[in-house]
């Protein structure tokens, strides 16, 4: 069918979450998703660190600490309901320098008043939970987890597709035209039409919004995070989650230790400028996304305030030396010997004009289109929620 009720331009989490609430709330809708890959959770839904958060980190009253707490609830849900791979597993945020306390202490405030259950410990307690990291004081939070969203993506298809809803794959979109009763797609798999779209486009959200006539005023940034894996003989080094205190001028987390659901160790990510907005790999180069980039007043005024740091993540990409000595301060019996080469992801960070990071998810509408123009981390985590918010806004033009 190429006639709908409502397009949704986007096969990983937000898209598929939206697709879901529709129906659940309007089960008479006919929805179509349009995915240019040929399966679902190719980009950041698959290729994310796999962490359930609770939202401890985020600035109260903002779009990410509200719907990363319901977010949660939901997710947890959704996975006890269907079968997928979750577990509530608990993390620690770990100061190793004095220096690091405060913000430690501004981070538990903020949990506290997120509603996050979380305690300081000391030394002997972080022990107890995790005996092989480092650190003078850490912040527990029992409530962190791990999912699959690779599968809940899978699940959330299926659920579409039993509900008469249709995943059209291989569908990269070109073009957009919204009249005054509809909005005509036009793809590789030609055209589709809809009395409204949303635009849940991830990587490519700000270009697929422009298509739509919305000026999100920022530019979509590809940061690549590189992964290393712990060898199946070193895994007791870390039981759950073990991150750093993050330097809170950037979005990114650090290098941290995370267990995945099937048992694996990963240890990451860097952020480091992609030359792609698909570039998992540094060879690979896709030249209008680069000189996009570089060109871009925001990203430059961005480099320039921070290029030590950027040089930082650059090293620790080409030496793995680098990347060791980044996890020692966490852990000091890793080795390199520990570590194998493991994938990587692709963040899509909004930058605006004045060089600023966009932090907070941005969802605009423009007419009978919805677009999510920025949903970094949180967002796997909060997937269900923000397509509950995607359908709010929806429901008041119905």
């Amino acid at each position: 069918m190429r006639q709908s009720d409502v397009i949704i331009v986007g096969g990983g989490l937000i898209g598929l979450a939206t697709a879901y609430q529709l129906i659940q709330r309007f089960p008479s809708t006919h929805v179509t998703v349009l995915e240019k890959e040929p399966s679902v959770g190719v980009h950041q839904s698959g290729s994310n660190s796999g962490v359930l958060h609770s939202g401890i980190y985020y600035k109260p009253g903002s779009l990410k600490a509200r719907n990363c707490r319901m977010g949660k609830v939901a997710m947890e849900t959704f996975c006890q309901q269907h079968g997928v791979d979750y577990e509530v597993c608990g993390k620690v945020i770990v100061a190793v320098e004095e220096s690091e306390l405060p913000i430690l202490q501004e981070i538990l405030q903020r949990g506290h008043q997120n509603g996050v259950r979380s305690t300081m410990i000391d030394r002997d307690q972080l022990a107890e939970l995790e005996p092989h990291a480092a650190g003078i004081q850490a912040i527990h939070v029992p409530d962190a987890g791990i999912c699959d969203f690779r599968s809940v993506c899978r699940k959330l298809a299926e659920i579409l597709e039993s509900h008469q809803g249709q995943l059209v794959t291989g569908a990269a979109v070109k073009s957009i035209q919204q009249g005054s009763e509809e909005v005509v797609a036009t793809t590789s798999r030609g055209d589709f039409r809809g009395r409204y779209l949303v635009n849940c486009a991830g990587l490519h959200s700000d270009r697929v919004a422009r298509m739509a006539g919305e000026n999100p005023n920022s530019m979509v940034i590809p940061f690549r995070g590189e992964y290393y894996e712990l060898k199946q003989d070193a895994r007791h080094l870390c039981r759950n989650l073990i991150y750093p205190v993050p330097d809170p001028r950037f979005p990114f987390l650090g290098v941290h230790f995370t267990r995945m659901t099937d048992g694996r160790i990963e240890c990451g990510p860097n952020a480091v400028l992609a030359f792609a907005r698909e570039g998992y790999r540094k060879r690979d180069i896709n030249l209008r996304d680069l000189i996009e980039a570089l060109t871009y007043k925001g990203f430059q005024r961005l480099a320039s305030r921070h290029w030590r740091m950027g040089l930082g993540e650059m090293r620790r990409s080409f030496s793995k030396a680098a990347f060791v000595r980044a996890l020692r301060r966490l852990m000091p019996e890793i080795r390199s010997t520990h570590l194998v080469p493991a994938r990587a992801g692709v963040r899509a960070q909004a930058i605006a004009p004045d060089g600023a990071i966009v932090d907070d998810f941005v969802i605009l509408t423009t007419g009978r289109i919805v677009n999510v123009c920025n949903a970094p981390s949180p967002a796997a985590t909060s997937s269900l929620h923000i397509g509950l918010a995607v359908v709010d806004k929806l429901a008041e033009q119905f």
